[in-house]
């Protein structure tokens, strides 16, 4: 059941993606990040609000969020500083850089937190699941050699370095996670990061963009931006809702939560005319048969 939640979650996420580099395009990044931790937050304000005056409404849901103190509080003020770092880095290197680069480098994500649940929580693969990575790995160094066609050399390209810290930050908060899910309820979790997120971001935004804006890249408006925390928070619902499943395997939910490339790469070469679709295709195929692989080895552990 948590592997197609997290099938569920990489398709959603697909779609986060795509409405992410629409709103971007020649856009200010900050405000745009901003808004979508304002919309986030909204979404789940009314569940917080109605568990703590009408808990009976809520209580045998799934959206119910119980009480918490700062024993818990503080756990997940830490998670919300992490995932605004990942987000910081990678709104910024997907404003600048093709969908049908940024996926695929993202796709690799995994494999960085397969190295942590191994070292962490003494996790274990089999067989075809270490053939799913490898191929994971292999389609990165393809990939970058797609990236040269285009002038992106990745060795040097700030942006790229960009993506690949927002990933360093994505895997941390995957970890983190799998440890919060064994201790917390994912709706406490879930809908107070994106709360304490929207005071980060504002503090951020305060400081970095308000004193530079009539100098820097004009913030426009773009519906996809209440899209993006739609589709961000359907698909953290149900990520989080898998992890807390107890058989549950951060390794490889991550990795399959990375399928959603297919998703941006399609939208990549059909709404944004995106270049050099034939090699990146080839490192896409790569990335879908490891996500092959790695279920064939979960049927099969």
């Amino acid at each position: 059941m948590w592997l197609l939640l997290a099938f569920c979650s990489a398709g959603l996420l697909g779609f986060y993606d795509v409405f992410k580099k629409k709103s971007l395009a020649n856009n200010a990044v900050l405000p745009v990040l901003g808004l979508n931790t304002l919309f986030s937050s909204l979404i789940f304000l009314p569940f917080i609000l109605i568990s703590g005056l009408k808990p009976e409404w809520l209580s045998d849901s799934l959206f119910f969020v119980p009480m918490a103190g700062w024993e818990v509080h503080k756990f997940i003020l830490l998670k919300s500083v992490i995932v605004l770092s990942s987000w910081v880095f990678g709104y910024f290197g997907m404003k600048h850089l093709p969908l049908t680069i940024v996926g695929p480098i993202n796709a690799t994500r995994p494999v960085m937190t397969l190295v942590g649940a191994m070292l962490i929580f003494g996790e274990r693969l089999n067989t075809w699941q270490w053939a799913g990575v490898s191929m994971a790995v292999l389609s990165f160094f393809l990939l970058s050699r797609s990236g040269r066609k285009e002038g992106i050399d990745f060795k040097s390209n700030r942006w790229v370095a960009f993506v690949i810290a927002s990933a360093l930050f994505g895997t941390i908060s995957g970890l983190y996670d799998k440890y919060l899910m064994g201790q917390f309820n994912n709706m406490v979790v879930q809908a107070w990061y994106n709360v304490y997120q929207l005071f980060l971001m504002g503090g951020i935004i305060m400081v970095l963009w308000w004193p530079r804006r009539k100098t820097s890249t004009p913030f426009r408006w773009d519906w996809c931006i209440i899209l993006i925390s739609v589709f961000l928070a359907a698909a953290d619902f149900v990520y989080f809702y898998a992890l807390g499943m107890e058989d549950s395997m951060i390794s490889i939910v991550s990795m399959v939560r990375r399928s959603s490339v297919v998703v941006s790469f399609l939208f990549g070469a059909m709404i944004f005319r995106e270049k050099n679709l034939k090699s990146k295709a080839v490192d896409l195929l790569l990335v879908i048969v490891s996500m092959l692989f790695l279920y064939w080895g979960n049927v099969h552990r």
